[in-house]
């Protein structure tokens, strides 16, 4: 009790003394001392969707029902990944389009304005009016210019390597990604060759999330080997594509946060005449997994928001302790006798 008390005589001494000389103001940490920031868990950055969009020919246009409940249920994805059918549907939509307005230029679409047959040892279809078409629909944006980012996957002639564009023509890149081999004829770009990009990635999970996606969802329309024979030249290579990319595809799905499956299995690679039942099957597809959309988006924010609130209250516990390494000898004894309360301590 007696050290107690010559404490507190001590103090009020001092404080008397700080009083007398005109109130000295107690030492606050210097701006550089605390090196965390506070941070309000109510401003958390909003949860980034992106959609990677698969090939999968005139399966396609399911793409435009999936998007369309996408926006109706508030997940409007900020990034876009396609390949081959995803990539054209893609380009269209991060160019500025909503769901509506792709599902009205499926239905106007005349397919003589996208294929331009032309015989050659490379493919029958030269591709250049798939080019064309995608860049008149964007209004000749390239790939970096488009109002949500965008990247599309081609696979590489030469070698084999998945190409991701990110940059220049939208349409060059979309022809490159959706060029069929035996069917479409590849497409140069500098000094090499480019060909559908579902060898490589049936769905480019992995292209959505390195362009930021905090939730990645996948968009799956593609071939699956269902033990029965293709009735044509366009099926057998389509099969063969799926068989290929199919083992590569599963491990890169499995990447994915949701898997959206429309069922368009039994819709022809070029059957373009099912189109609105592809785009219906793409809504009824999407309505079926909303509930683990928004299960993990609502965890995500969950998680968010708790390591806000923890590095809100490890900022708080640095300043005050910054606060009281820089106090004065004398406001140091006055708090050991709780006297001196300029340093707020962290609730």
């Amino acid at each position: 009790m007696r050290l107690t008390h010559l404490l507190r005589l001590l103090a009020l001494g001092a404080a008397a003394g700080l009083a007398a000389c005109g109130g000295t103001a107690p030492t606050q940490p210097a701006a550089g001392d605390a090196t965390l920031v506070a941070t309000n868990p109510s401003t958390t950055p909003p949860i980034r969707i992106g959609i990677a969009l698969g090939g999968g020919a005139a399966k396609g246009f399911a793409h435009i029902g999936v998007i369309k409940m996408l926006e109706a249920n508030g997940f409007a994805p900020a990034v876009v990944s396609g390949t081959s059918a995803g990539s054209v549907v893609g380009a269209l939509y991060a160019s500025g389009m909503n769901a509506f307005e792709m599902q009205e230029k499926a239905v106007a679409l005349d397919e003589a304005k996208i294929r331009d047959l032309q015989l050659s040892s490379g493919g029958l279809v030269l591709g250049q009016k798939l080019e064309d078409y995608v860049n008149e629909q964007v209004r000749r944006k390239p790939l970096e210019q488009m109002a949500k980012p965008f990247v599309v996957v081609a696979t590489r002639l030469e070698d084999g390597e998945r190409t991701v564009f990110a940059r220049g023509n939208t349409g060059q890149a979309v022809r490159a990604s959706s060029s069929v081999p035996g069917v479409f004829q590849p497409v140069t770009i500098g000094k090499y060759h480019f060909v559908d990009g579902g060898i490589v990635s049936p769905v480019p999970v992995d292209a959505a999330r390195q362009l930021g996606a905090d939730i990645v969802i996948a968009v799956d329309i593609s071939n699956k080997a269902r033990g029965q024979t293709p009735g044509n030249m366009l099926g057998a290579l389509n099969q063969s594509i799926a068989i290929m990319g199919q083992k590569l595809g599963q491990a890169e799905l499995a990447r994915a946060d949701v898997i959206v499956r429309p069922q368009v299995l039994d819709i022809g690679a070029a059957d373009f005449s099912q189109r609105a039942n592809a785009i219906v099957e793409g809504e009824k597809a999407a309505l079926a997994v909303m509930p683990q959309i928004r299960e993990r988006v609502t965890q995500l924010q969950a998680d968010r928001a708790k390591a806000a609130a923890q590095a809100q209250q490890k900022a708080a516990e640095a300043q005050y302790q910054a606060c009281l390494d820089n106090r004065s000898r004398l406001q140091k004894l006055a708090g050991l006798a709780k006297l001196d309360d300029s340093c707020q301590a962290p609730k």
